[in-house]
C-alpha cells in the first residue's frame, strides 16, 4: 500500500472486532508529540506519566472506547538489559495502558534470539492486517506500511504470540 493510502491507526482500530497486537521491539523512540514529557521525565518530573488528562488522554480514551466492544489489546516489548532510559520511561508510564485495558508484558532480547521476527515494530488487527511501523536510525518516525499479505500476518501472528508467551507480565518486570 502507498503511504498516502494507508488508513489512520484509529480507522484500523475501529475496524477490529477481536484483537489488535502490538510488538515493540526498539530500545528507544524518539516520537515527536513525547518528546517534552521524555526530558522533563529524565529531569525527574513524572508526573506526566500519571496523567490521565494529558497527551496521552487520547490514546487511552481509544483503548477504553475499543476494549469496551470487545476488542482485546496486548502489548509485547522486547527490551536490552539493563533496559535503556527510555525502556525505563515506557515503563514508568506502562500502568495507565493496563488501566484502560491493554495487557502488557516484557521479554528481553537475550530470550528473543531463536524467534522469527519481522523486521520492523507493527501492530496486527483480528490476525488479518498488519500496520508496520518504520523508523529513523534515530528513532523518529519514518511512517506507517500496510499489508494484509496473508504469509506476513503469519509471521507477525506467529512472533507475536511467542514473545507473548515467553513474556513477562508488566506487573513482574522489574526495571
Amino acid at each position: 500500500m502507498k503511504p498516502n493510502d494507508v488508513p489512520s491507526f484509529n480507522e484500523m482500530l475501529a475496524g477490529c472486532r477481536r484483537s489488535a497486537v502490538h510488538l515493540e521491539m526498539r530500545d528507544a523512540y524518539a516520537i515527536a508529540p513525547e518528546a517534552e514529557e521524555f526530558a522533563a521525565w529524565k529531569r525527574g518530573d513524572d508526573g506526566s506519566r500519571y496523567d490521565r488528562e494529558g497527551r496521552r488522554r487520547g490514546w487511552l480514551d481509544t483503548v477504553r472506547e475499543a476494549v469496551g466492544r470487545g476488542v482485546a489489546i496486548r502489548r509485547a516489548r522486547i527490551v536490552s538489559e539493563p533496559v535503556s532510559e527510555y525502556i525505563r520511561f515506557e515503563h514508568a508510564g506502562t500502568p495507565l495502558n493496563i488501566e484502560a485495558g491493554e495487557s502488557v508484558c516484557w521479554l528481553p532480547r537475550r530470550q528473543a534470539s531463536d524467534i522469527a521476527l519481522p523486521g520492523n515494530d507493527f501492530w496486527l488487527f483480528d490476525e488479518q492486517a498488519v500496520r508496520f511501523n518504520h523508523f529513523t536510525g534515530d528513532g523518529a518516525s519514518a511512517g506507517p506500511e500496510v499489508t494484509d499479505d496473508p504469509a506476513v500476518a503469519r509471521l507477525c501472528t506467529s512472533a507475536f504470540e511467542t514473545v507473548w508467551e515467553r513474556g513477562i507480565p508488566h506487573s513482574d518486570f522489574k526495571v
